[in-house]
């Protein structure tokens, strides 16, 4: 069921390097113009370190590996777009609709196309207050069953990040912290939470993949790559502009998967755009990460 442009069919049957991309961070994680703008440079940053970019969307109802610019351009202006995490696919496919896809739904697609690296900017995970809400993103059960390796800036940072990394454990999936110690917090460098592993290199994240499937063992491996520096906001300036936002958010009766894009359209009203430009930063910052990991795996793979 998959449509798959001839650039990125032609690099995965040659074993080139591919680097999947979600398309919800543009249809409901930016504004317009800057999320195709976005959509554009993270596109290009993978071409120009090495690999082909395969950005991911449900158009006309069916799954689309890799797209045109008028594909990203209706994606991120056309208001009908609907958010499509693993439950939303079965829906929009069989009635014909455009569809932007979550980490969970671009992981799966990306692994019945072939790809095994994918960037994003923030995992998705288990929500403040879950132990009454029981609100916890796909993305994790994800990332228990498809083998994808998730290049990001850790999880968002209007989560339970502590929660998060415990459920991530149980599910058995490899959480890295790239060039830290420290897990990273979407905004921040910190969070106040070790990384469970640490890689210094594309080749090492490589090799950790390699042996993790190879050994059986099915599933997603997490590399939380931190924010540059001097684009980061500091974990006690962007706290409390999250807890505004929540308390907007609780006031609104806002839940389920209308949550997150509030909440991060909320925080760039706060912080006057600023969470937007680091928000750009750390995806394109991502992106030549996981090119340079999707060369390293390409060459692993050329060697089996």
């Amino acid at each position: 069921m998959l449509t798959v442009t001839d650039e990125v069919r032609d690099a995965l049957e040659s074993g080139q390097p591919v680097v999947a991309l979600e398309s919800t961070i543009i249809s409901h994680g930016m504004p317009y113009p800057q999320n195709v703008e976005m959509a554009r440079t993270v596109e290009g940053i993978v071409r120009d370190n090495g690999a082909v970019p395969a950005t991911i969307a449900v158009l006309h109802g069916r799954p689309t590996i890799g797209l045109s610019a008028d594909d990203l351009e209706l994606l991120a202006s056309d208001e009908s777009v609907i958010k499509v995490s693993i439950r939303d696919l079965p829906y929009v496919v069989s009635r014909g609709l455009h569809g932007a896809t979550t980490v969970a739904s671009t992981m799966r697609l990306a692994a019945l196309a072939g790809i095994g690296v994918f960037v994003t900017g923030g995992l998705g995970g288990v929500h403040r207050g879950a132990e009454t809400s029981y609100d916890v993103s796909a993305d994790l059960t994800e990332l228990s069953t498809t083998s994808v390796a998730v290049v990001c800036a850790g999880v968002k940072s209007i989560l339970d990040i502590g929660l998060t990394l415990e459920k991530l454990e149980t599910l058995g999936v490899p959480v890295l912290g790239y060039g830290t110690d420290e897990f990273p917090s979407f905004f921040s460098r910190s969070s106040g939470f070790a990384a469970p592993m640490r890689a210094d290199s594309p080749a090492e994240v490589a090799a950790l993949m390699a042996a993790k499937w190879e050994l059986g063992l099915s599933g997603g491996v997490v590399v939380a790559n931190p924010i540059p520096a001097e684009s980061e906001i500091p974990a006690d300036e962007i706290g409390a502009i999250i807890d505004q936002a929540l308390g907007d958010m609780d006031r609104l009766g806002i839940r389920g998967k209308d949550a997150t894009p509030y909440l991060l359209g909320r925080i760039v009203e706060i912080t006057s755009g600023e969470s937007l430009k680091a928000n750009i930063a750390l995806v394109e910052h991502n992106a030549r990460l996981g090119a340079a990991i999707a060369r390293e795996y390409a060459g692993l793979s050329s060697r089996r």
